[in-house]
């Protein structure tokens, strides 16, 4: 990868949520104060989008001046919001960088949650419920059915949150590049083993993240 792109980026997102399959909102961070400050508007604004975009084959939809690019797996539907002026190529590669991460910790999730030690599931469960590249019986899974994807969302909910703030910090896009992501939180997906301290140390930035998204 080009190492300019690893250097932060002026661009600016306006806000990212994802919903089910139902427009119900399971995660949304908004970066500009000015951009429907109340629950009540964000949640009408996400509805609008979903309405819009539900059965749309495009990935770019224009809404009330905004950009809103936007990707669908199963039954989780991923939004990144831009203004109008904002470079849709750079709002796309924050939507597939995020993207590409939510599938690696899912389907880690869903592999492991089958085949790990009685230990380590143990441990994953307690944390993360990840333990990418432990699982021998990969090749042997089923498909996942419906409601899955929604399912290791929530039970993932604090590495999502890591997840989206590596990517965008105060609306500012600071990484693209999905394997970097996943690194700098510990999910280590060319490893064949989660270490207890780096799942207590990834789980206690996790706890002060989401509190920080509370009480701000």
């Amino acid at each position: 990868m080009d190492s300019t792109s690893l250097e932060p980026s002026l661009y600016t997102v306006k806000a990212v949520f994802i919903l089910d399959n139902d427009g119900n909102r399971l995660l949304s961070k908004y970066y500009d104060p000015e951009l429907y400050s109340s629950m009540k508007d964000q949640r009408n604004f996400e509805k609008s989008i979903f309405n819009k975009t539900y059965k749309a084959d495009n990935e770019i939809a224009f809404l009330e001046g905004m950009t809103i690019v936007y990707k669908n797996s199963i039954d989780l539907f991923l939004y990144v919001v831009g203004s109008c002026q904002e470079n849709e190529l750079m709002l796309m590669s924050v939507l597939n960088c995020l993207f590409d991460c939510l599938s690696q910790i899912l389907r880690c999730d869903r592999e492991c949650d089958c085949c790990l030690s009685p230990c380590a599931l143990q441990l994953a469960r307690n944390q993360f419920r990840v333990n990418p590249a432990s699982c021998p019986l990969t090749a042997a899974l089923p498909r996942p059915l419906k409601n899955v994807e929604r399912r290791s969302f929530l039970e993932n909910m604090e590495g999502v949150f890591l997840i989206v703030d590596e990517i965008i910090d105060g609306g500012v896009i600071l990484e693209s590049d999905a394997q970097l992501v996943l690194q700098k939180i510990n999910y280590r997906v060319d490893e064949s083993s989660l270490s207890e301290q780096s799942v207590a140390q990834v789980l206690q930035s996790a706890k002060d993240q989401i509190k920080w998204s509370i009480l701000k």
